[in-house]
C-alpha cells in the first residue's frame, strides 16, 4: 500500500529535537534475520555505484528498487539479476513510496536529485527505516530541519553520503585533526574553493520520452516542461547538470561543498551551529565571507595553491588539504607524527557505506550522521542565498531566521502541489 499524502504532510509536522549518543536497538533487536534488507531510491550516476557495492555485501540484500524512468529501472533489475539469479525477489516500483510502505526493507539508499532528497527520507525515517542519503541533505533550510526533526524522533540510523570523513585514504581525516592540535596555530579563517552558486533554470521545453515520469522527477519543485539536461533518457554515467539550478539544487557551491565546507565545520569544531553573517560580493561567484559567532570566517574562493579546496590559515601556518593530497607550511605540521595524549578521531575503517551498515547494527551513530549532514547543507544554502539576495544577511543560529524576507521565503520553500511541508 503506498504512503498517501495524508500520511505524509502528517509526518513532516514541526517536532523538538532529542539527540541520543546510542540510537535505540528495539527495532533492530526485534530482526529475526542477520540480513539487512535495502530499498533503492533512485538509480542514477551514485546510486549505479552504491547498488554495485551493496550487491556485494554479504549481510545485506537488495529487495526493492525505485526510479522514474524505466530505462533505468530495467537496468537496475538487470544487475540484481545478475547478482542474485532469476528468483532474486526484488521489487521495481516507479513510486519510492512502495519501497517505503514495505515492511520487509530495514533501510532506504536514497541517489535522487537534491530536491528529492528530503521528503523520501523523512517518509522513511517515518516508516522506522535506516537511511543513507547521498550529499547535499537538502536543497533548503527548512527541509533540512525537517529531516533532521524526523530523523531524531523515530531514532533511525542515518548516513549523509559525506564519504571524505571516512575514505579518501584519510587525508581529510588527518587535516581534522592537525586543525584540532594546533599544528598550525589558531585558525580564523577556511577558504573553500568549489563551484559557482545555483543559478535559475531557464533550459527549454522538449518533447518528453515514454517511459519517464516527469510529473514524479519534479515532485516538491517548481512545475516546468521536460528537459533531458535535467533527467538524461538513458542509463548515464556523467552528473546531470540539474544540480546547476536552484529550483532542484546548490550549483557548485553546494555539490562540493557540500563536501569541503563539511571538512571546515569538522575540522573547526562548528558540526552543529550556523554561521551568523552572510557577507556576498556585490557581484561575482566569488568572494562570499561567513562568519561564526566565535569570529571563525568561512570564505568561498579559490586558491591558486596546489591543494586548494580546503585551505585552513592560522596563526602559525597553512593547511592545504583536497582528494589529491595533504600539505602544509610548516610541513612539520602534518609530517610530524602525534603524541599519546593528542586528540583522535575514533577509527571507523575506510568505507563509508560500510560504517553506515556497521552502525545499523550497533545503534551507534555513523561518522556523517544526518545532523551533521543537515548543518552543511544549511551552510550551502546560506551561501547560495547571500549570493542571490547581494546584501549582507544575519542569521539567529537558534530560530534558523534571518533578517531578510526574502531570505527567509528561500529558506523555507514550502514544496508544490501534494508534496508539501506543512
Amino acid at each position: 500500500m503506498k504512503t498517501t499524502r495524508r500520511h505524509f504532510l502528517g509526518s513532516v509536522s514541526i517536532a523538538g529535537l532529542t539527540i541520543p549518543n546510542i540510537i535505540s536497538s528495539k527495532a533492530w533487536a526485534a530482526k529475526p534475520s542477520d540480513t539487512i534488507n535495502l530499498g533503492f531510491i533512485g538509480f542514477g550516476r551514485m546510486n549505479q555505484s552504491h547498488l554495485n557495492f551493496f550487491l556485494g555485501q554479504s549481510d545485506c540484500r537488495v529487495v526493492g528498487v525505485a526510479e522514474v524512468a524505466k530505462v533505468r529501472l530495467a537496468e537496475a533489475m538487470k544487475r540484481v539479476k545478475g547478482k542474485y539469479g532469476s528468483n532474486h525477489g526484488c521489487k521495481a516500483y516507479n513510486d519510492f513510496r512502495e519501497i517505503i510502505s514495505d515492511k520487509s526493507v530495514d533501510g532506504v539508499v536514497i541517489g535522487t536529485p537534491d530536491h528529492w532528497h528530503a521528503m523520501p527520507a523523512i517518509m522513511a525515517a517515518d516508516a522506522k527505516k535506516d537511511i543513507y542519503c547521498e550529499k547535499p541533505l537538502t536543497v533548503t533550510v527548512r527541509a533540512a530541519l525537517e529531516t533532521l526533526k524526523a530523523a531524531r524522533r523515530n531514532n533511525i540510523v542515518f548516513q549523509v553520503g559525506s564519504q571524505q570523513r571516512s575514505e579518501f585514504g584519510g587525508r581529510f581525516r588527518k587535516a581534522v585533526e592537525c586543525i584540532r592540535n594546533g599544528r598550525i596555530g589558531e585558525v580564523k579563517k577556511v577558504k573553500i574553493g568549489v563551484g559557482n552558486p545555483a543559478v535559475f533554470c531557464d533550459l527549454p521545453t522538449e518533447r518528453k520520452p515514454d517511459g519517464i515520469d516527469w510529473e514524479l522527477w519534479q515532485g516538491p519543485a517548481p512545475e516546468r516542461g521536460f528537459n533531458k539536461i535535467l533527467c538524461p533518457i538513458d542509463v548515464h554515467r556523467h552528473f546531470p547538470q540539474w544540480r546547476r539550478y536552484s529550483e532542484y539544487a546548490g550549483g557548485g557551491l553546494s555539490d562540493m561543498g557540500a563536501h569541503h565546507f563539511d571538512i571546515a565545520k569538522w575540522a573547526m569544531n562548528l558540526d552543529e551551529t550556523i554561521p551568523v553573517k552572510v557577507l556576498p560580493p556585490k557581484e561575482g561567484n566569488s568572494g562570499l565571507t561567513m562568519v561564526y559567532e566565535n569570529g571563525v570566517e568561512f570564505v568561498h574562493e579559490s586558491t591558486a595553491d596546489r591543494f586548494n579546496d580546503c585551505v585552513f590559515y592560522g596563526s602559525e601556518g597553512t593547511l592545504y588539504v583536497d582528494r589529491s593530497g595533504i600539505d602544509a607550511n610548516p610541513k612539520s605540521a602534518v609530517s610530524s607524527s602525534f603524541g599519546k595524549d593528542a586528540w583522535r578521531l575514533e577509527e571507523i575503517g575506510g568505507n563509508h557505506k560500510r560504517n553506515w551498515i556497521d552502525c545499523i547494527r550497533s545503534r551507534k551513530k555513523p561518522v556523517a550522521d544526518v545532523a551533521l549532514g543537515a548543518h552543511t547543507s544549511i551552510l550551502c544554502s546560506m551561501a547560495n542565498i547571500g549570493y542571490q539576495i547581494r546584501n549582507e544577511v544575519v542569521w539567529d543560529p537558534k530560530t534558523y531566521g534571518c533578517n531578510s524576507e526574502l531570505g527567509n521565503k528561500i529558506a523555507n520553500r514550502f514544496g508544490r502541489g501534494e508534496w508539501k511541508f506543512t
